[in-house]
């Protein structure tokens, strides 16, 4: 019997030549199956170990297509793209916000206090930091407790120390079906096996995590509450305390990703359930993505587990960066630009919406990305290609799937970084495409 491994290393030879170029559908298994003369058994371990190299992505009641070359899915979301107009990097700045923090950078040319900037610092930051982010970060229904706070050095190493501290090898993560890539590489890295929880436009659906913990008990959930990347949509109050509910009934931990809940005034879900929920945010998104500091809400039985971890690797903030953060949010500039950032993000949505025909957004909509689902005739590693080729980068949703294979036929445009003139081009090609088919989008 022919081996799956080999058929699919000549499948992956002829995308490779461009036999099968990207966007090209690949036959149902069972014509595959029949055509290469081999079981349908077989021909759905192909597909599998296809999309397991990323080479192939499927589409929910579509098909399975040739991913796009130079995206594959574990790379692209969080570097720079290479066509002249970037609609893949969510982050935002200006020269105004620059002028803003510019000061901070003038007592460092003070060398006794540059040397005080670049002592080494733990998992708790130096004296009275916990209490200036407590402050911050504080709503009118929730002050996080001061010494409940860690520092990472970045959002992401602050997720990776928590789910590092809250699982093992095997266990069992829930996860929004569409969730931040890096979770996706994290769990693999950590050995973790992500659990898809069904949603509907107002997050995750309460009743189906029940279902999916009785079935097997989860370890831990991450997910995005508040404008949820890539959708967009923010969980409701009445959601939330549902979810905070079933969280406190069953002692399950729910990581809290806000790394883009500065854009609106939603309440933490970590208000709602404090020993539960453990909180991450970070300054990249909310003052610029070099900015090297991420923020763990921790609730007391889960602070130390988190600062073991975060020292054994080394994830703490740096001092200069802490720094630069405290001073910022002490004196109100990380205030007046985090404002500035959501009058821009506010903006640039109505902009979006005007330019593709799409109603305009709610009042406080201001995610830095649009999500779009797309026509029948084209699928979305097709669509990415094509924009690709008038020298636009967007993200196929297949980048966001944390299962493999059940991405629906959709891409992210992100709208905040690149000036307002290449924006509006950028989003002059999305909107050409969609009225398009595939064939007419070709350039020669």
């Amino acid at each position: 019997m022919l081996d799956y491994r080999a058929v699919a290393d000549a499948v992956a030879a002829e995308i490779a030549s461009g036999k099968l170029p990207a966007g090209a559908r690949l036959q149902p298994q069972r014509a595959f199956a029949y055509q290469r003369g081999i079981a349908v058994s077989t021909a759905s371990r192909v597909y599998a170990e296809l999309v397991r190299r990323g080479l192939v992505v499927g589409e929910v009641g579509r098909g399975t297509f040739v991913r796009t070359p130079d995206r594959p899915q574990s790379t692209r979301i969080s570097e720079i793209a290479d066509a002249p107009i970037d609609l893949q990097l969510a982050t935002s700045g200006s020269l105004e916000q620059a002028a803003l923090m510019a000061p901070a950078f003038e007592s460092l040319a003070n060398p006794a206090v540059l040397l005080g900037a670049m002592d080494a610092l733990g998992p708790f930051g130096p004296k009275g930091a916990g209490a200036i982010v407590s402050h911050y970060l504080g709503h009118d229904h929730w002050t996080p407790r001061p010494d409940g706070i860690l520092f990472a050095g970045g959002g992401r190493q602050a997720i990776a120390c928590v789910m590092a501290a809250l699982c093992k090898p095997g266990d069992r993560v829930g996860v929004e079906p569409l969730t931040y890539p890096s979770i996706i590489r994290m769990a693999a890295r950590l050995g973790l096996q992500l659990v898809a929880l069904e949603v509907d436009n107002d997050g995750v659906d309460i009743a189906a995590l029940a279902r999916a913990h009785r079935t097997k008990p989860l370890d831990a959930i991450y997910i995005q509450p508040t404008i949820h990347n890539p959708l967009g949509f923010s969980m409701s109050h009445a959601r939330r305390a549902a979810l905070a509910k079933v969280l406190e009934e069953t002692g399950i931990f729910c990581i809290e990703d806000a790394a883009f809940a500065f854009l609106s005034d939603a309440t933490p879900l970590a208000a709602y359930a404090p020993e539960q929920v453990i909180y991450v945010n970070s300054m990249q998104k909310r003052l610029g993505p070099g900015i090297g500091v991420g923020l763990v809400v921790a609730p007391p039985s889960t602070k130390d587990r988190i600062a073991a971890v975060m020292r054994a690797g080394g994830w703490m903030a740096s001092s200069l960066s802490m720094r630069l953060v405290l001073s910022w949010i002490s004196d109100g500039t990380a205030a007046r630009v985090t404002s500035l950032k959501r009058k821009d993000a506010g903006d640039r949505q109505l902009l979006a919406a005007r330019i593709l025909g799409r109603a305009p957004p709610p009042a406080g909509s201001n995610a830095f990305y649009v999500w779009l689902e797309l026509p029948e005739a084209w699928n979305a590693e097709a669509f990415v290609s094509a924009a690709a080729l008038q020298g636009v980068a967007i993200t196929p949703a297949g980048v966001f799937g944390a299962i493999p294979g059940r991405a629906p036929n959709a891409v992210r445009v992100a709208i905040s970084a690149p000036p307002l003139k290449d924006l509006e081009r950028g989003l002059h090609v999305i909107r050409s495409l969609l009225a398009s088919v595939p064939g007419d989008a070709e350039i020669e």
